[in-house]
């Protein structure tokens, strides 16, 4: 992100909220940086010139064909997330009928950014 706001002009922070918004697209390391390719800097110089032409953000979404946070069908979004909670109650049921060395080597493969994503989720749901 370092990296990408140096090379750019415009904030870390501005970034990371464009980021969060879901306006640029972002790879996750194993240690949880963000990673920008290089198409995120003609993407930022794009949104920052539509900005000057006075459209909000929003707009700018709509017309990157992003669809907005706000507009995310919140209903949807929890169906999905039941489907995940089913998934991942399905998976400790395997693991506990499995031993303790194939439970070990799946823990081993799941990566923390999955675990907390999941939990995440499973947090969400039941709010």
């Amino acid at each position: 992100m370092g990296e990408l706001a140096e090379k750019t002009g415009i904030t870390k922070r501005t970034i990371d909220y464009y980021t969060n918004i879901g306006l640029l697209d972002a790879e996750r390391s194993a240690t949880n940086y963000r990673y920008y390719d290089s198409t995120m800097i003609e993407r930022l110089h794009f949104i920052e010139r539509r900005k000057q032409q006075g459209l909000t953000l929003v707009e700018i979404q709509h017309e990157m064909n992003i669809t907005p946070y706000e507009e995310i069908d919140v209903q949807m979004l929890r169906l999905k997330m039941q489907d995940l909670e089913h998934d991942v109650t399905s998976l400790l049921e395997q693991l506990d009928k499995q031993d303790h060395k194939k439970i070990e080597h799946i823990k081993k493969n799941v990566s923390p950014e999955s675990i907390a994503l999941m939990q995440s989720l499973l947090l969400l749901i039941h709010n």
